[in-house]
């Protein structure tokens, strides 16, 4: 089994002095992304919070479940995650180069022409309240492994993309019994219907596990062909024995319907012991799908650190 998705670089140059205070870089790009697809991507049968099936912008931004849809799947998730945390606090003077990542997981369509025109609006129209405009320069497909990367975009037309990125699920025959995990944007895991104080494995694990299968079944080949149950109670056996975390507090305002949503979460370091070997993939496909709430901004990711722990 494999996670499958696109990823894609946007390349951008300062026109005016461009500042991302920080904490808000991905509020000011998903703010003005779903502004700007609204306008440019609804079916013009589209009526307030009523949308066409047929319509770009929900599928892209209010994506919905089906009742036709996926087994025990209710919510859609949406079909990308931003890349944008190393912005913050970033300033570009003009002509100076910023660039930032979007994770696409529809695989049968895409959806990059709706990107590339949204983002060069957003450029051409001013960042953030100060309305700092830049260009978008060009835009890259790029390899799991930063090594390889195509253009596919540089003002033209949208070029084909290439085959998309895999993520292996499969485990590693050798056996691994520690794991270490930094929490890199601020995450917050549900347990429960509640918020949980720390990144427990099971609670982990059945998260990343539970997003995964949806994005390949609403999106990709369907959901993960696992036993859910039996995974679950191997995950509740594994320790965590390190907990190095801090808790980070932000919030961003609708410019939409003025609410204001709290942002933050922790971010920091873990340790895991116990039968890793069939749960290091999904940690590691975590970096790119994002894990827990509001990982379309960013939030949620994580990363799979070297250990000797084999």
């Amino acid at each position: 089994m494999q996670l499958q998705f696109f990823r894609l670089r946007f390349h951008f140059e300062a026109v005016d002095p461009v500042l991302f205070p920080s904490g808000t870089a991905a509020n000011t790009v998903r703010g003005a992304l779903g502004s700007i697809l609204r306008e440019i991507a609804c079916t013009p049968h589209c009526g307030g919070n009523q949308h066409q099936v047929e319509c770009a912008y929900a599928r892209i931004f209010e994506p919905r479940g089906q009742a036709n849809g996926p087994s025990g799947f209710s919510q859609r998730p949406r079909p990308f995650v931003l890349r944008t945390h190393h912005l913050d606090g970033g300033r570009f003077q003009p002509g100076e180069g910023f660039s930032f990542d979007v994770h696409l997981f529809d695989l049968t369509d895409p959806l990059l022409p709706y990107f590339v025109q949204a983002l060069t609006r957003f450029a051409d129209e001013g960042l953030g309240r100060g309305r700092q405009r830049a260009k978008l320069e060009r835009v890259e497909q790029l390899a799991i492994t930063d090594d390889e990367r195509r253009c596919v975009w540089d003002g033209g037309k949208p070029g084909p993309l290439l085959e998309p990125s895999s993520v292996t699920l499969a485990p590693d025959s050798a056996p691994v019994t520690i794991a270490r995990v930094r929490f890199v944007t601020p995450t917050e895991l549900k347990s429960q219907n509640m918020l949980a104080a720390q990144p427990e494995f099971a609670v982990l694990f059945a998260r990343i596990r539970d997003r995964i299968s949806a994005l390949r079944a609403f999106y990709g080949p369907g959901p993960l062909d696992i036993d859910f149950r039996a995974m679950g109670q191997r995950a509740s056996c594994i320790r965590m024995t390190r907990c190095d975390l801090r808790d980070e507090h932000a919030e961003r305002r609708s410019s939409r319907t003025g609410q204001v949503h709290a942002l933050g979460g922790f971010t920091g370091e873990v340790e895991y012991q116990g039968d890793l070997a069939e749960f290091l993939p999904y940690l590691g496909a975590a970096r790119w799908t994002g894990v827990g709430r509001q990982t379309v901004w960013g939030k949620g990711e994580l990363h799979l650190l070297p250990s000797n722990g084999r």
